[in-house]
């Protein structure tokens, strides 16, 4: 089995493939016009050996995803703007202010307004919560900590799937399962088809759910050994954790990716289940859409669509 540190990320009606500092989003717009889109980053860990550290990275290198994907997210949604929409006030303000910089400052708002609510959501509710059971447990005792851990996954659960019921969510969902496909039909050592990559699975062990899950349960064991006697200690330890707990995450998820046992899958399992809320079959179009975006990172020379497509037939 052929393995690659290639990975992706599902975007409005595209795929965006990254490989090592290359990224390349495909995207077919409404008249069935295909965009090729290719970027160079380099990442902090590349650039300062101290981020590059094991459960260091894990951090920074999850902030540097979500910047990047904030900004494939943005530019693919730029093509299905509707005619009508007029910009806000606020909008407005933004770019009379900031001029070409408008969609990094909105992008670095949007980012930040994302890790509040995370955090919000999945550490600070979950704590707030437990503290419902003080009249059972022990206040900041290691049953609270757990059972808030507990919480957090059913938060967890219910937000994917609440999610996985809006339509538009729902087509975001088969590209990423055209990703995963597409992927897995590259690390199967078969040539990419269409036809071969829809006979391929919509599972991967690299996925960004399994990613979520693996920080969920990592943080579920470190704060429940953690014991503070109050509330807000508590809430504070959470966030101090927070980068341990993403660094850890990270270094499982690339043994996960890198081996395939009987022990890996035990605790892979947990991820891969969500997957299958999170990943859809896709249908033929949208696989090529993946291959292309695929294609775009694999090859070193500078392909063009055009040359993509006549490659896949």
């Amino acid at each position: 089995m052929a393995k690659t540190t290639i990975g992706g990320q599902a975007v409005i009606e595209g795929v965006m493939m990254r490989n090592g500092e290359k990224y390349a989003t495909a995207i077919r717009k409404q008249d069935k016009e295909i965009v090729l889109d290719k970027r160079e980053y380099k990442s902090l860990t590349k650039k300062w050996k101290i981020f590059g550290l094991p459960l260091i990275r894990g951090g920074m290198i999850f902030i540097e995803s979500m910047v990047v994907g904030m900004k494939i997210l943005t530019f693919s949604a730029d093509f299905f703007e509707i005619e009508d929409d007029k910009p806000s006030k606020f909008e407005k303000f933004l770019e009379e202010k900031f001029g070409d910089k408008m969609n990094d400052i909105i992008i670095g708002i949007s980012m930040v307004f994302a890790m509040a609510i995370s955090i919000g959501l999945f550490f600070i509710l979950p704590a707030l919560l437990s503290q419902l059971l003080s009249p059972v447990f022990e206040e900041g005792s290691r049953w609270m900590n757990f059972f808030d851990g507990i919480i957090r996954i059913i938060i967890l659960l219910g937000y994917i799937l609440l999610i996985s019921r809006v339509k538009d969510v729902q087509r975001v969902f088969e590209y990423h399962g055209a990703e995963h496909k597409t992927i897995n039909c590259f690390e199967s050592d078969v040539e990419l088809t269409v036809e071969n990559v829809m006979k391929s699975s919509r599972f991967h062990k690299r996925c960004g759910t399994n990613f979520i899950f693996i920080i969920v349960a990592v943080s579920i064991i470190v704060l429940t050994l953690i014991n503070v006697q109050t509330l807000w200690l508590r809430i504070g330890v959470r966030l101090l954790c927070l980068p341990l707990i993403s660094g850890i995450s990270y270094e499982l998820l690339k043994i996960f990716g890198k081996y395939d046992n009987g022990f890996v899958s035990i605790f892979s399992a947990p991820g891969m289940a969500l997957q299958k809320i999170t990943t859809s079959e896709p249908d033929e179009e949208e696989v090529e859409i993946a291959i292309l975006a695929f294609m775009a990172v694999y090859k070193e020379d500078e392909w063009t669509v055009s040359d993509i497509q006549e490659e896949m037939v």
